[in-house]
């Protein structure tokens, strides 16, 4: 399923203010000023998100990972490589730079990172588009791309399609490149993008998105 021009417009938009959003609580959590760039959003079927992600990440990455239901449902997955993500751990707490095998306090601080961000965008989602969402704990997990992918491609009944928003994080001028993915069912993305649609005519006519 392709998104139409209008409807990537309209998904950029809910996502760039829901990255505003998270970098304010970012910010506020560290000390740190936390800015985040314009993101690129595309939908891709499930299949075809490897090749989509290698834009962003390669190789070793840590994943937080967020099951979330409700009349949109899926996956919510934020995806780092290994080497940024330490990078993003040392910027936003001025702790010496952690390895790649992360020990216990830097999972935490990982994990909570993307416990803000999704919850930061998935609540927008959710005030904006009037949609009720529940919410899993989430997990962190470090593995290879690969790896994680194939976790995505378990079998299921319902033909799948991943939204992919891109970003990088800006720490005190230092930029670590990442990306949000979204795997939802043919009738959640349908859902989604008919409740976004709907965001943006009272966008137009309000003028507040209400």
């Amino acid at each position: 399923m392709n998104l139409t021009a209008d409807q990537q417009d309209a998904v950029a938009e809910l996502v760039n203010i829901a990255f505003a959003r998270t970098a304010a609580a970012l910010s506020d959590l560290t000390g740190n000023r936390v800015e985040l760039s314009v993101p690129e959003v595309v939908a891709h079927p499930i299949r075809e998100l490897e090749a989509a992600l290698g834009k962003f990440v390669r190789g070793e990455v840590a994943t937080v990972h967020q099951i979330f239901g409700g009349p949109v449902s899926g996956d919510a997955f934020l995806i780092l490589e290994v080497d940024g993500a330490a990078k993003l751990i040392r910027l936003l707490t001025d702790a010496e730079a952690p390895t790649r095998k992360m020990g216990v306090s830097d999972r935490e601080v990982l994990a909570e990172i993307g416990n803000i961000l999704l919850n930061a965008c998935l609540g927008v989602f959710g005030d904006l588009l009037h949609v009720r969402f529940t919410f899993a704990v989430p997990r962190l997990q470090l593995e290879s791309l690969g790896s994680m992918l194939a976790s995505l491609l378990v079998e299921r009944d319902e033909i799948r399609h991943a939204l992919l928003v891109g970003t990088r994080f800006a720490v005190r001028a230092s930029d670590v490149t990442g990306c949000l993915v979204l795997v939802l069912g043919v009738t959640s993305l349908e859902n989604f993008l008919a409740a976004v649609e709907a965001w943006a005519e009272r966008s137009v006519e309000n003028g507040d998105g209400r």
